[in-house]
């Protein structure tokens, strides 16, 4: 299976490479990932032959100052990647690498540039559990839409605790179109076809099953959080993020991204449901430079047909609704202080997160690092989930959990750009205990 896996990701990597060699002149600038705009150097006159040796000018926007933005230069959050350019394959490699803590996930991404179409592969694996997760993509950049078509396969274990050869493993094929209205404004389509397998005891309804569906989502902002880009593309490979400290939140510092998704039994399809997900942020300065960001995010599924009544049957065996489609309150991203795997058809939650720096546009050597930016973070958050929407009104379903933590960024060797994330989060509510996690990324 890992075999699989592996192969998959040499595919990704060598069809970027072959289509590279094929080209006939290097590919254009693209200045914006949503709206790619025909490069200036089209119609401009070819440059003298003198013109490559200030080519080294451009070289200091290759490391930029983490913090350095137009609207908020004092946030800590992750800028947008580069846009690649013709210096060498050295800038037309894109790779990037998040390793999280203790949960032992790995998140390697290798794109390359050709022409208009980004190649993409990724690989997740969970050195703890095991799970593994295999992704291909090919993206599309157009002056009025883009596309992404990709291809996956997934694998995910039990806790290593539980002692079990239990698996569920989803192989899909999906095809995304994103229409930009302008900066601020997106909407999707997205088309999806799962083919389920486990081997679990009580799940045989969602074993050898396919999962169809269609997805229609709209965004305000946030071009870059991937919690919301989740909602209205792809589901399984986004970047998982411990806060939520963003550059560009859209107009008067606000996001929303809404989604309305149909599984269909008909054709292929075996499951039936609809379901709506939104989620709204909000950002509060307090001073220059101290913050406060909300979250909120609510799901319900307006249509899911029951198979059967009985005591002997769990929950997820009562809806015709495929395991991974469920709602989810515990992990990095929902409730930090929460452990145990809460999932239902009804979920809503809200966290806030207060940043204060310690220090800012700081060149701190430590630990053969060099330390640009450190904030402080104060943690609070609540939410239900469960599988009538009486949840909603039930205030005793609710389980408040808090934390402290810090976001920073720092370079290794003063080339290397990372962030450098943790919190301590405990529930107030249920036998978890204090939850401690930690996550390191890099970009270019």
């Amino acid at each position: 299976m890992r075999g699989l896996v592996i192969w998959v990701l040499l595919v990704a990597l060598a069809l970027p490479a072959l289509a590279a060699a094929q080209e006939q002149e290097p590919p254009p600038p693209v200045e914006d990932e949503e709206i790619a705009e025909p490069p200036a150097e089209e119609t401009a006159p070819p440059p003298p032959a003198e013109e490559p040796a200030e080519e080294p000018v451009v070289e200091p926007a290759v490391e930029p100052a983490p913090e350095a933005a137009p609207a908020s230069p004092d946030l800590p959050s992750e800028p947008p990647p580069p846009p690649p350019r013709d210096n060498g394959s050295r800038e037309r490699s894109l790779p990037r690498l998040d390793v999280y803590f203790p949960e032992g996930d790995l998140d390697f991404r290798l794109s390359r540039l050709v022409n208009k179409v980004f190649f993409e592969g990724q690989v997740k694996y969970n050195f703890i559990d095991g799970d593994i997760s295999a992704f291909l993509r090919y993206r599309y950049y157009g002056l009025e839409r883009t596309l992404q078509f990709a291809v996956f396969d997934a694998i995910e274990f039990p806790d290593i605790e539980d002692f079990t050869d239990d698996f569920d493993r989803v192989r899909g094929v999906l095809l995304l179109a994103e229409w930009p209205r302008d900066a601020r404004h997106r909407t999707f389509v997205l088309g999806e076809l799962d083919r389920l397998s486990n081997n679990k005891e009580g799940l045989e309804s969602q074993n050898n099953r396919t999962n169809t569906y269609v997805r229609l989502g709209y965004q305000l902002g946030t071009p870059e959080d991937a919690r919301s880009n989740a909602i209205v593309g792809e589901t399984r490979a986004r970047q998982e993020r411990l806060f939520t400290a963003f550059r560009d939140l859209g107009p008067w510092k606000f996001g929303f991204t809404g989604a309305l998704t149909y599984g269909f039994d008909v054709g292929w399809g075996d499951f039936d449901y609809a379901k709506g997900e939104l989620e709204a942020l909000k950002r509060l300065d307090v001073t220059p430079h101290t913050f406060v960001i909300g979250r909120f995010h609510g799901g319900s599924f307006l249509r899911k047909r029951e198979l059967a009544r009985g005591e002997d049957l769990g929950e997820f065996e009562r809806f015709n609704i495929p395991l991974s489609e469920f709602f989810r309150l515990d992990g990095r991203e929902y409730l930090k202080g929460v452990k145990a795997r809460l999932r239902g058809t009804e979920q809503l939650h809200t966290t806030w997160e207060y940043f204060f720096p310690w220090f800012l546009n700081a060149h701190h050597d430590f630990l053969r690092l060099d330390w640009q930016t450190w904030y402080w973070v104060l943690y609070a958050g609540a939410g239900t989930v469960g599988f009538d929407r009486s949840v909603y009104t039930d205030i005793s379903e609710y389980v408040p959990d808090v934390g402290v933590g810090f976001e920073s960024s720092f370079r290794f060797r003063r080339k290397y750009p990372f962030f450098l994330s943790g919190i301590v989060a405990q529930a107030l509510k249920g036998d978890d205990g204090v939850e401690a996690r930690i996550s390191v990324k890099s970009y270019r």
